[in-house]
């Protein structure tokens, strides 16, 4: 099966707002909700794509002559290269009634753990959802990230249990996701997080703890502040607040602030190895790639998520390779042109 057979599969059963596109850059979905969509214009999405294109880099072949490395150090775990699926949550409601969120992360998480990458995995309003996630990523020997919506402090509290339990290594908040319109007026409450609310239960959950929503050099120094382990530059792929800039645009800041201080990562259109090469080179240490990796479930489960990271692989590897480097850590800026 090719990669472009998994997005014609993925076609028939995905529902009718994701058209499983060729390339993933928000213009056929725009601001579909439900649907992979964004908030407003839902012009945000396709901002996050276009921006990355926008960034090039200086080929340099005049150098060694070996193999590339791609493998990456999270937290004293080791994976294939610096790619993560991230967390999509209610998948049944925004792409199709093939599976539900426990369906999902039961294909995903495993198949990512195969594929030699993790799983950010999601929450959702059913508390099932996370606690089937975190089931799936112990079964994986912990090589998975559950993720938790910012619910009030008991919720919060035995979430990060129910994980630990389970075996987790790692945990994450989508800080951002208290602008979904779907968590609005819910009990359990959803809602934003002061740094001293966020501090503590940082230091509850004792391991990791990354915090995903950041968009301004401010916030990344309150998460810093907070005793986050590491910060995912973030938008929500414009589900949250329509107007916002590409992460693109706001990562080179961020990582000049606190590069060296927390991990970093990037989410939001990252859709091949090249555009990770690009975000590792603005300062990023790995990227999420969120829409891609439901498609390729849907399309064809396991086998999905093996080609499509062997995909991406493939890109970064030949990206390094043809700008003269041949490990994550020689990836700097001036890889950049203009840089």
């Amino acid at each position: 099966m090719t990669y472009q057979e998994v997005l014609a599969a993925a076609r028939t059963c995905s529902g009718p707002y994701c058209k499983a596109c060729p390339v993933c850059n928000g213009k056929a979905c725009g601001a579909a909700m439900p649907g992979p969509g964004a908030k407003g214009t839902g012009t945000v999405a396709q901002r996050n794509y276009e921006a990355w294109q926008k960034v090039f880099l200086n080929m340099d072949t005049v150098c060694a002559n070996g193999p590339v490395d791609t493998s990456f150090d999270f937290f004293g775990e080791t994976y294939d290269l610096p790619v993560f699926a991230g967390p999509v949550g209610a998948v049944k409601l925004h792409y199709g009634d093939k599976y539900d969120d426990l369906a999902y992360n039961n294909i995903l998480v495993p198949a990512c753990q195969k594929a030699g990458i993790a799983a950010f995995t999601g929450d959702g309003t059913d508390p099932a959802v996370f606690e089937a996630a975190a089931r799936a990523i112990g079964t994986a020997g912990g090589r998975g990230i559950p993720t938790v919506k910012p619910w009030d402090r008991e919720t919060v509290f035995a979430k990060l249990d129910a994980a630990k339990a389970c075996g987790a290594k790692a945990f994450a908040m989508d800080i951002d996701a208290a602008g979904l319109p779907f968590l609005k007026g819910l009990n359990p409450p959803a809602g934003s997080k002061t740094v001293a609310e966020l501090r503590e239960i940082i230091e509850y959950a004792k391991v990791p703890f990354i915090l995903k929503g950041i968009m301004t050099v401010r916030g990344a120094q309150k998460a810093l502040e907070a005793g986050a382990a590491g910060i995912v530059v973030s938008n929500h792929g414009g589900r949250v607040l329509d107007g916002t800039p590409a992460t693109a645009q706001v990562l080179p800041a961020i990582a000049r602030t606190v590069k060296g201080r927390m991990m970093i990562l990037v989410d939001g259109g990252l859709r091949s190895g090249l555009d990770v090469c690009r975000a590792l080179a603005m300062g990023a240490d790995a990227a999420i790639v969120a829409r891609p990796y439901v498609t390729a479930v849907y399309g064809a489960q396991e086998e999905g998520v093996a080609l499509l990271t062997q995909k991406i692989k493939g890109e970064l590897a030949d990206a390094m390779a043809m700008c003269g480097v041949h490990s994550l850590a020689e990836i700097s800026s001036e890889l950049l042109y203009g840089g």
